[in-house]
């Protein structure tokens, strides 16, 4: 995505005896560090083909109904990508759905590392990317288990992050549309014909130590009801000091797509924090986005709020 810290100390309001279905922060983890594993998952690379494809072999392990939509986009220099965006369905049979979205690949540039000689080195991608998608595997793994309230749809979107280098000094009218082009293909080759979910949750960057979370300018325009009902469960879940009642920057991710191009609103859970010097958190970019800067405090809260919503007729 382009740009446009309290920690989480207080108790859960919802204890582990009146919350049915519980989120597994430690599982979470470990779908991170398994990506992570297979090294930088950048397009055209055995890596970015062998994390696909675990991806793929879990959520069918999970009794998801799954598609994988394959594609060539081109990047911000002419590039081919090999790309596919993967959907998984649960309950596929119920016409009422919800999407919750992150994108799988990584950047293919540290080019906010402090050292320019990092600039064109991959970076590992535990937070920006390998984090809302681990949280989506537990929360998948959950819904094996047990029945949600309404049907689900997960899509680990590819090529968001392969945008218009730092390097080139472009500004961010002119390189928007260089990232999220896994999810602007989906915009215009549904899934399904006329796909349509009632609304849609975005991931990105739901992992980092001590990180929170405002309220996205784009989101609060095109879906300001989801945002307050998914902030008003994080804190009934006691999760306030991470979810914060204030507003946060503008940022091109993948929920713009969704929502001009799909009708679908769309809100984005992501560490910005319009106070820093380009908003993201220090790893954003860098090489320093590995696990050991990876919160399991972080993965709880957003896991457990997003479980609470999908299983809140289980309680």
């Amino acid at each position: 995505m382009s740009k446009e810290k309290a920690s989480v100390k207080e108790t859960p309001g919802e204890t582990a005896q009146s919350v049915a279905i519980q989120f597994d922060a430690d599982s979470a983890y470990h779908y991170i560090e398994q990506q992570v594993a297979f090294g930088p998952r950048v397009p055209n690379t055995t890596a970015h083909v062998a994390c696909g494809d675990y991806l793929v072999s879990k959520l069918k392990s999970y009794k998801a109904e799954v598609i994988e939509q394959k594609m060539t986009v081109k990047a911000y220099d002419g590039t081919p990508l090999k790309a596919r965006n993967i959907i998984a369905s649960f309950q596929p049979e119920n016409n009422n759905r919800i999407l919750l979205f992150a994108h799988w690949d990584t950047r293919p540039y540290a080019d906010a590392d402090a050292d320019k000689k990092n600039w064109q080195t991959p970076i590992d991608g535990a937070n920006d990317g390998g984090s809302g998608v681990g949280v989506l595997l537990e929360l998948a793994r959950l819904l094996k288990e047990n029945k949600s309230a309404i049907g689900v749809d997960i899509i680990f979107f590819d090529a968001e992050d392969y945008g218009t280098p730092e390097w080139l000094d472009k500004d961010d009218e002119e390189t928007a549309n260089t990232w999220c082009l896994g999810t602007q293909y989906w915009t215009r080759n549904p899934h399904k014909p006329g796909y349509k979910a009632s609304y849609g949750i975005l991931l990105d960057m739901v992992g980092g130590t001590n990180a929170t979370f405002r309220k996205e300018q784009v989101s609060m325009h095109f879906a300001s009801y989801v945002v307050n009902q998914v902030w008003d469960k994080a804190s009934k879940s006691g999760y306030s000091s991470c979810f914060l009642q204030s507003e946060g920057g503008a940022i091109t991710d993948d929920h713009l797509y969704v929502n001009e191009g799909a009708r679908i609103p769309s809100i984005d859970i992501i560490d910005y924090d319009p106070a820093r010097k380009n908003g993201f958190p220090d790893t954003w970019h860098t090489l320093d986005d590995t696990m050991n800067n990876i919160s399991k405090e972080t993965l709880k809260a957003v896991g457990q709020t997003l479980a609470n919503i999908l299983f809140e007729n289980n309680k």
